[in-house]
């Protein structure tokens, strides 16, 4: 296993492909223009989660190679599957490219994480991370979303209802474990924060709302893929795990709005301990003892 990600999977990152569906969508657009033979022919989804782990010997078939030169030109099969050293926001040109250029491209300016486990990128606020990592990027294309913290803004009030009830009905699995509205310690974040009495639990009832009409419009068979929970416990953090590769994590600050807080991305790297395992446990945990909510 290579213990940084491999620059496809940071490419197909760049142009929110990670998802198989969408990968495959993609493979079979270029398979008709290269070889109609080859449309269906996209690795399985278990192949396609061993290509960007780097869990293979040597490189895929050859007709997979033909696609995916095709799909990033400029680069060839060998160099999509070297291990690419910067951060995620960072794509480096193809080698080729690169060579023709008398300065290099500068990376972006992201705090270093070198030395910081499975951590990627670091953002002193929240509205700095949504500037660099918007939510269209964090959630097109994914095929599970799990969330927990307060009121969840993030998805309820910056993500549009068209695309989320497309994911829905593609078959993404969305969690959403909110602060109960009704509970002890929204109270007390309230009092902390200095606002009015009721005014997170409003913002909190509303988002609830906002998910459930959607959970009234979706299809029969896609209404369970959103899953809406409520826990009353101290707000600790803002969590977010994107298809078991990708983990946001958010403190909430005392005597501070939830938009001040700093904002760390871990990138799941196999055999790594890191951020990545310990915070997706704490969701997992706290979705177990979690009260559901009725749609």
């Amino acid at each position: 296993m290579a213990d940084k990600p491999i620059v496809l999977k940071v490419l197909l990152r760049q142009r929110h492909l990670q998802g198989h569906r969408t990968f495959c969508r993609e493979y079979d657009k270029l398979a008709k223009q290269i070889d109609a033979e080859l449309v269906g022919s996209w690795p399985s989804k278990a192949q396609f989660y061993r290509w960007l782990a780097r869990d293979l010997q040597g490189l895929p078939y050859a007709h997979h190679c033909r696609i995916l030169e095709a799909m990033f030109p400029g680069w060839t099969a060998e160099q999509l599957f070297q291990e690419h050293s910067g951060g995620i926001e960072f794509v480096p040109e193809p080698p080729a490219k690169a060579k023709d250029t008398a300065t290099p491209p500068a990376q972006p300016a992201l705090p270093s994480t070198q030395g910081m486990a499975d951590v990627t990128a670091v953002f002193p606020s929240r509205p700095a991370f949504s500037h660099e990592i918007p939510p269209h990027k964090l959630f097109d294309n994914a095929e599970k979303i799990s969330m927990v913290g307060l009121s969840l803004n993030i998805l309820c009030q910056s993500y549009p209802d068209k695309p989320l009830l497309d994911l829905l009905e593609t078959g993404t699995v969305v969690e959403c474990l909110f602060l109960d509205p009704h509970g002890r310690y929204i109270a007390e974040r309230e009092r902390e924060e200095s606002h009015p009495a009721g005014v997170l639990s409003t913002l909190t009832t509303l988002n609830i709302q906002t998910l459930q009409r959607l959970h009234g419009k979706l299809s029969p068979e896609a209404r369970g893929n959103l899953r809406l929970r409520t826990y009353d416990e101290p707000v600790r953090f803002n969590i977010t795990v994107i298809d078991d590769t990708t983990c946001v994590i958010q403190p909430y600050l005392p005597d501070a709005r939830g938009v001040e807080s700093p904002t760390l991305v871990a990138e799941r790297k196999p055999g790594v301990p890191g951020l990545f395992d310990t915070f997706s446990q704490v969701f997992d945990t706290m979705w177990a003892r979690s009260k559901e909510i009725t749609a």
